[in-house]
């Protein structure tokens, strides 16, 4: 069966619906692509939770920074992964035992093994798709 990425119409429900964004691999420098994405994501009011066990920093965006998504103690609607393809299949794990709903891999990020772990743990997954870009593009309704 060859992956498909919801529908427009379906990502922006996605969106419109959702408060908390585990944010996997958010680096605590500014100018790196993950930092620049998700300070747009939390500045349209989106609750961002970082995670990321090799940050020099207890914060990031202001925001209290997780070595892991098993560590986060409130739930996750989104888990936005910013690592390479070759080590999301624990990400896709640990997503499944945490519940999320959405397994988000950003753009350039495809692996068909973490897509199959996810899905069959109930998530809806995206892969290769900017979050920022599809929530620009969208104009979800914020809360």
């Amino acid at each position: 069966m060859t992956f498909e990425n919801p529908s427009r119409e379906q990502i922006k429900q996605i969106l419109a619906s959702a408060g908390t964004i585990a944010v996997v691999g958010l680096s605590d420098r500014p100018n790196r692509t993950s930092y620049m994405v998700t300070e747009a994501m939390q500045a349209r009011g989106y609750r961002i939770i970082p995670v990321n066990p090799n940050s020099k920093s207890d914060y990031i965006l202001g925001e209290k920074c997780y070595p892991s998504l098993l560590d986060i103690p409130e739930p996750v609607d989104i888990v936005n992964v910013y690592r390479r393809p070759e080590e999301v299949i624990p990400v896709a794990e640990q997503a499944a035992q945490i519940k999320a709903r959405i397994f988000w891999l950003q753009l350039g990020i495809v692996n068909e093994e973490a897509e199959r772990i996810a899905r069959e743990a109930g998530l809806t997954v995206i892969m290769d798709r900017c979050i920022k870009v599809e929530d620009s593009i969208l104009k979800p309704e914020r809360p």
